[in-house]
């Protein structure tokens, strides 16, 4: 058994949970969404002074929540990559203190493994080998999950990450930030199949196309080339309901799509999706129906853990603590770093 203390602090969410093995005892995490909101998009600068001032009434929090002391904390662990540096500091920096204050074992976590964490804490008895579709703000990845800290990567974006294009597209529509929620609000009256918009392809140099590779830059240009005629053809207002419903069918049937084929081309029989776009109805929708069609297990996380949160980086780090995994208190924080270079973060330093 593990009890680990975990914060996460790689963007704009500022969050302390307390994980035993794959069990959430507490998870507290305050948003800097309304902060944001003004400026359209997460300021760096901004987020990182905000983790600073909520950073000790979270732990506090966490602790009361667990009905815990620090005598009953086995280690301590924090994000330490990929994010925003300035934020990703202020939770390394405060974990490594409190592990150096009470003697505890300290582990730095990749953000994306916390992602592909976040299933086994909805579903305990889930087991690797399986496939993660990983999609957020910053990332979209297929990835085989072959073990703890044993990653393929078998498809990504090129460009944009599909949380990106949902708050691009957005921005463009007028519908606000965050993009996701915004988005799917307004696709709920709009019709899906109003407007063709392209899925994507990656080409290879050499001719053809990278079957699981992702890009979502095209469809953000081709919204913005269509508001563009319809702005010129129509008179106001613009049909937003049914952009915003097109644009999150055609994302939802791309991601759908290349996750399924590379799942049958691997002769993997069980998904599981983390990351904000998770949190999707379009696309839960699309891919339940999908796997269901070709007898796949397919496994979303509740919706408050597909968006940032420390009990994926809890439990992550439980499962690493148990195979005797720890990092050294000089290892420091990393703005990109590919989850298949996790084991990288355990007995190394980045100085």
């Amino acid at each position: 058994m593990a009890i680990i203390l975990a914060i996460e602090t790689s963007c704009d969410e500022t969050a302390v949970a307390i994980v035993k093995n794959r069990q959430v005892c507490s998870s507290v995490v305050a948003s800097q969404i309304s902060v944001h909101q003004q400026y359209g998009g997460v300021v760096p600068e901004v987020a990182s002074r905000q983790h600073l001032e909520t950073i000790n009434p979270c732990i506090s929090q966490a602790l009361e929540e667990a009905q815990l002391d620090w005598d009953g904390i086995d280690g301590i662990a924090a994000t330490c990559a990929p994010g925003l540096v300035g934020a990703l500091l202020v939770g390394l920096t405060t974990a490594k203190t409190l592990a150096m204050l009470y003697q505890k074992p300290f582990l730095g976590v990749h953000h994306l493994e916390g992602h592909i964490y976040a299933t086994y804490l909805s579903e305990p008895q889930l087991q690797p080998p399986f496939l993660c579709l990983l999609v957020s703000g910053g990332h979209t990845s297929l990835i085989q999950v072959k073990g703890c800290g044993e990653y393929q990567m078998l498809g990504a974006t090129r460009d944009d990450a599909a949380g990106e294009a949902f708050d691009k597209v957005a921005r463009l529509l007028k519908l606000g930030y965050p993009g996701g929620p915004a988005i799917e609000r307004s696709a709920q009256g709009g019709n899906p199949d109003a407007f063709a918009l392209p899925e994507g392809r990656v080409s290879r140099p050499e001719g053809g196309y990278y079957p699981y590779d992702y890009s979502f830059s095209g469809l953000k240009t081709a919204i913005l080339r269509l508001v563009k005629q319809l702005e010129t053809e129509t008179s106001p207002p613009l049909p937003i309901n049914d952009l915003a419903a097109s644009f999150q069918e055609t994302v939802a049937r791309s991601l759908t799509k290349k996750t399924i084929a590379c799942a049958l081309d691997y002769k993997i029989n069980t998904i599981a999706v983390g990351g904000g776009v998770a949190a999707n109805s379009g696309l839960r929708k699309h891919l339940e129906a999908a796997a269901a069609k070709h007898n796949l297990k397919v496994h979303f996380p509740p919706l408050k853990l597909c968006t940032d949160n420390a009990a994926m980086i809890g439990c992550a780090a439980a499962d690493h603590f148990k195979r005797g995994h720890t990092s050294g208190l000089t290892l420091g924080v990393k703005s990109r770093l590919a989850v298949t270079q996790v084991m990288d973060l355990y007995q190394k330093s980045w100085v």
